[in-house]
């Protein structure tokens, strides 16, 4: 991480003042520690990683986005890719993939002690004499793609 955050800098400030600042802070890193990690061969997990989110981000796109890790997984195995479930949830992660949640509806209705109750402003009857007389609306939950506003949970 301390890596990549030094490669980050160099358009800006160099590599050599970047290791220099971070000197006597917790994220200091010697420079010969910098180099050896540039020079270092990318490791077999991090390449067998790579080859898999790849599969990974393909299965997940060809179900419309909607199977989780497990499904995933599960549809991997079916196409011979040899995976541990654990590894594809990891990698969903780190990628940002998720499924789609089926969570139980929010609890709409609660039961009187437990909340308050408007009053009952015109006695149950809902016939209205003229134009505007009379707007009755009764919203308890909206659901929305983003949630919040009329997202009660």
């Amino acid at each position: 991480m301390k890596v990549e955050f030094v490669d980050s800098q160099p358009e800006e400030h160099g590599v050599q003042p970047v290791l220099e600042a971070l000197k006597q802070t917790p994220a200091e890193i010697a420079p010969s520690t910098y180099y050896a990690a540039k020079s270092r061969p990318e490791s077999a997990r991090a390449a067998s990683d790579q080859v898999l989110a790849e599969k990974i981000e393909q299965v997940h796109e060809a179900n419309y986005g909607v199977y989780g890790a497990r499904k995933v997984w599960a549809e991997l195995n079916r196409h011979g890719v040899d995976a541990a479930r654990c590894t594809v949830e990891r990698l969903m992660r780190e990628i940002g993939l998720r499924g789609l949640r089926r969570d139980k509806g929010p609890r709409t209705t609660r039961p009187a002690p437990e909340t308050g109750r408007p009053a009952d402003l015109v006695k149950r009857d809902f016939t209205a004499r003229r134009v505007n007389e009379m707007w009755v609306a009764d919203i308890t939950y909206v659901r929305t793609a983003a949630g919040g506003a009329g997202d009660r949970r």
